[in-house]
């Protein structure tokens, strides 16, 4: 890298909608899963790089966007940090174009639907113009992917491909030696129209950069795991209570609870005459009580009483209770409750 400070761009402007309910009150960046918001995760998988503490963030942001900032703020207050409002959503280039004042030098764009874990503290050492992180899938038709070169340098991107010859789909992290080069391909990018159901992709800036001559690499990543859907976060959440994020000893000693590992207990949660697991995240302040959880998340002062949850996410704040109640069923009814 050169000698100037790498800035690190998180595009976050997207209304999460395929995350709703959840929200409607809060970015998707802010949902939780294995007991920290899906931006912690991202943030935090940036401590191979090279200096962590000396990057500059730089926050593209839309709908709630001021509960992004809140939480960089108060979570990671020694990072520099800028918030760039992106009103209309006219797609990643765009939004990268928006932050152009603060992007000279090296520059990292990372995606927030996707969490990684790969080994960053190369960066200081690389010599290519740019490098695209890739992970080997079985079918590679639903991603984007990278075209590689006999000289294994890439050729183009290819969103959805129509074959499975190339199976190296892009996750989502990029790294430039020179974010103003970017910047001036977006620029021909937008001057060429090159755009798809109003929204301008990064992808075709990329390839404009490639058909100048950029010479781009690949970089294998080690996890690639999905946050962008109710069922996948639920998926992230087993996989990270497996690996590095699972508390049961911290909560196995209490009296009338049972705990079935892998599980994340936040420290101020309360838990009294349950079940709890496995695959279960309790946020800050939750209180359960006469429940059985398994496979589920609950958000910071989700409130538990009397149920059975599976595969379930609850929101911050949100009141879960059971009540009694008189049922008259007849011959062969299905009751489900």
């Amino acid at each position: 890298m050169s000698n100037q400070g790498l800035k690190v761009v998180i595009p976050m402007a997207g209304l999460g909608t395929r995350l709703r309910p959840h929200t409607w009150s809060k970015p998707k960046q802010l949902v939780s899963v294995a007991g920290k918001t899906v931006l912690d995760h991202v943030i935090d998988s940036l401590e191979s790089l090279p200096e962590p503490d000396k990057i500059e963030l730089v926050s593209i942001v839309g709908y709630l966007g001021d509960q992004i900032e809140a939480h960089i703020k108060e979570y990671y207050p020694k990072l520099k940090s800028h918030f760039v409002i992106q009103e209309n959503p006219l797609g990643q280039s765009h939004a990268i174009k928006l932050a152009e004042n603060y992007l000279n030098g090296p520059l990292l764009i990372v995606f927030a639907d996707t969490l990684l874990k790969t080994d960053l503290s190369f960066l200081n050492d690389e010599q290519s113009d740019a490098v695209a992180w890739v992970k080997p899938v079985d079918d590679p038709r639903r991603f984007g992917v990278a075209e590689l070169g006999k000289d294994g340098l890439v050729t183009r991107l290819i969103e959805k491909p129509e074959n499975i010859d190339n199976n190296l789909a892009v996750v989502g992290f990029y790294y430039f030696r020179r974010g103003q080069d970017l910047i001036a391909a977006i620029n021909e990018q937008m001057k060429m129209g090159l755009e798809l159901n109003g929204e301008f992709y990064l992808a075709d800036a990329i390839n404009i950069m490639l058909t100048a001559g950029m010479k781009m690499r690949t970089e294998i990543v080690d996890i690639w795991l999905d946050a962008g859907t109710p069922s996948s976060l639920l998926k992230t959440n087993r996989y990270l209570l497996e690996h590095d994020r699972n508390n049961d000893v911290e909560y196995s000693a209490h009296k009338g609870v049972v705990i079935i590992p892998p599980v994340f207990i936040h420290p101020t949660a309360k838990v009294k005459t349950s079940i709890i697991g496995p695959y279960v995240s309790l946020g800050a302040g939750c209180n359960v009580k006469q429940s059985i959880i398994q496979d589920s998340i609950l958000e910071d002062e989700a409130q538990v009483t009397g149920v059975i949850l599976e595969k379930s996410m609850v929101g911050r704040s949100a009141q879960l209770r059971r009540r009694s109640g008189v049922v008259n069923a007849g011959d062969n009814t299905n009751v489900i409750i």
